[in-house]
């Protein structure tokens, strides 16, 4: 599991954008979003830096968290 802060989600649509954009890269992913705090958390078989690659790539940079 990779976790990442991502501090420009701030809503719903922030966070239906970035399932989607995991969902595209990974379709067995499963993401969860905390949106009191910026984290997301990431269940997948794919690197922490494709992942960062796949928020990036949605408009969402993310820094991935210790």
């Amino acid at each position: 599991m990779s976790t990442f802060h991502v501090p420009d989600m701030s809503c719903g649509h922030c966070t239906k954008a970035i399932e989607k954009a995991i969902a595209e890269a990974d379709s067995a992913a499963s993401v969860e979003c905390d949106l009191a705090t910026h984290m997301v958390k990431i269940n997948s078989t794919l690197t922490a830096a494709a992942l960062a690659a796949a928020l990036n790539g949605a408009g969402y940079p993310a820094v991935l968290a210790v």
